[in-house]
């Protein structure tokens, strides 16, 4: 209890913490302490009360003794009074039963808040004892179902955006956060495993290319058999490699995504007596950790004809997109997960670490899960899912028009999905995929350009903006400056030269060293 107290009333990780203060609290704790600006011996005050029930009582919380949460606006939603948060934390306390309104001994609890998050958000934290005033315990049986229905009744009431109840992302833990920070990665593991799982669903035809799809991209995974069988598979679990010293942390399909549970991976595979058992036997080899039975597909690189091929697929979708009501719910999350499997292979195959385009792959995958699934869309859709496959595959040999239009099918996609999200008043949805897709764009412009435009190291003339808007006048100025820097700064240093007199053989015999451009470098192709 101090010790979060503390941190409430302290600089915050990143100092974006700025005049923590109470804005509500229970009656007794809010007698002794007013809305002047907390220190720390104010939060250690403070903590002492919380706690006081618990210490004189003696009573065992298994541990769990205190209950924080945080009430959050979105940064678009600007900022509230004081005295408007006080009345939002009354009521939610009188929602999760920690007051006197029902009957029972009230909880000793308070609300703090300390200005935005770094993210801009308008929020504050609520802290009480998990043990009432008479020694017994508070119920938390279901209380984070509780405290969501207790903060849409608020944002109705108080009106505030409604968080949509038909999606919803999987959340993350604090422990898988303070793992991504000390570990320096860019996101945490639920997030770049839920999005290699994806991906390989989707590029695969059926279960057994599944799971060698998954172990290809270094991932641990494990299937979960039905009891006292081996020969039947019910769920799976999947795992980043762990660093030396450390125990791999595993996840369940459908605590990675709500559309990444077993049973909706296999509606969208081919399904016969043959592919069952083969499925089961690549099951057996992962969790025995040996090689793939039968490898597959996987390890073909596709021809470079069925770049159009797919891009005409996901034209296809798209078109399909246009007549499809906003209220069919099943179809439209298909299309966001496949849409989002394609942007995170285009990830995978030109961000070195997960950029703008995994960013997109997931402000896509949130499309893509719905609380409750119908047992099929009220619209047959064309399938996208060729396009994770081919994007996903190692080629460096593809038709550059295709590449492009590739992308720009994919792109009109997520603007279809942007806009049913725009019909429907989703607006955090659309805020999301409208910032994430055009990063997105910008860093395949910026990559296909550069890969794509011509190189010109055996000419005298210099490289020049002027000459690239000529020979390009479909590029971006932002892919023209990258390409330019890139001439300008190829076979050597940017630093000046050492200037040096020749020496007087190389003046007698008129030679001059080599330099790079005597050797022309191949065209790498799409590959970078």
């Amino acid at each position: 209890m101090a010790g979060l107290m503390i941190y409430l009333a302290g600089p915050g990780r990143a100092n974006e913490h700025e005049e923590p203060h109470l804005v509500a609290g229970d009656s007794a704790l809010m007698a002794w302490h007013d809305d002047n600006e907390l220190n720390r011996d104010a939060a250690l005050d403070i903590a002492n009360a919380l706690d006081r029930a618990r210490q004189f009582y003696g009573t065992d919380v298994d541990g769990r003794h205190v209950f924080h949460c945080s009430l959050s606006l979105a940064a678009e939603e600007g900022q509230l009074s004081d005295e408007r948060w006080g009345e939002i934390a009354n009521d939610f306390m009188k929602e999760m039963d920690f007051t006197e309104d029902r009957g029972r001994a009230p909880s000793r609890w308070v609300a703090v808040r300390h200005g935005l998050s770094k993210n801009g958000n308008d929020h504050i934290h609520i802290v009480a004892s998990m043990v009432r005033d008479d020694g017994t315990k508070w119920n938390g049986w279901k209380s984070k179902y509780k405290s969501q229905q207790a903060a849409r009744a608020l944002e109705k009431k108080y009106a505030l955006n409604v968080v949509g109840t038909l999606r919803a992302e999987r959340g993350f833990t604090p422990a898988e956060q303070a793992k991504a920070v000390r570990q320096n990665l860019p996101e945490v593991e639920r997030h770049s495993l839920a999005r290699k799982v994806r991906v390989c669903a989707a590029a695969s035809v059926d279960e057994a290319e599944f799971v060698r799809r998954a172990r290809q991209e270094d991932m641990l995974v494990r299937p979960r058999y039905a009891a006292g069988r081996t020969d039947v598979v019910t769920g799976y679990s999947v795992a980043e490699r762990p660093r030396k010293g450390e125990r791999a942390v595993w996840f369940g399909g459908n605590s990675l995504g709500r559309d990444l549970a077993l049973p909706k991976l296999r509606a969208e595979w081919e399904s016969t007596p043959e592919s069952a058992t083969s499925a089961v036997a690549e099951w057996n080899a992962a969790a025995r950790n040996r090689r793939p039975v039968s490898p597959g597909r996987e390890t073909l690189q596709p021809s470079a004809e069925l770049w159009s091929k797919y891009a005409n697929d996901v034209s296809s979708l798209r078109e399909k997109l246009a007549a499809t009501a906003n209220d069919d719910h099943a179809a439209w999350a298909q299309a966001a997960r496949e849409a989002s499997a394609a942007f995170g292979a285009w990830s995978k195959r030109i961000e070195p670490t997960p950029g703008p385009l995994a960013d997109a792959a997931r402000e896509l995958a949130k499309s893509a899960q719905l609380r409750r699934y119908p047992a099929r869309p009220a619209v047959s859709l064309p399938s996208a899912r060729g396009a994770a496959m081919i994007l996903l595959a190692v080629t460096s040999k593809s038709d550059r028009a295709a590449y492009a239009l590739l992308f720009r099918q994919l792109a009109q996609t997520a603007r279809a999905i942007h806009d049913m999200h725009q019909a429907t008043d989703d607006l955090r949805r659309v805020r999301g995929l409208s910032t994430a897709v055009r990063a997105a764009s910008r860093v395949v412009e910026a990559s296909a350009t550069a890969q794509t435009l011509t190189v010109q190291t055996h000419t005298e003339q210099p490289m020049s903006m002027e000459t690239l808007r000529h020979q390009h006048p479909e590029a971006s100025e932002e892919a023209l400056k990258s390409r330019l820097l890139v001439e300008r700064s190829r076979g050597g240093s940017p630093l000046p030269p050492v200037l040096t007199r020749p020496d007087a053989a190389q003046q007698l015999q008129g030679t001059q060293p080599r330099t790079e451009e005597t050797h022309p470098q191949k065209n790498p192709g799409i590959e970078r």
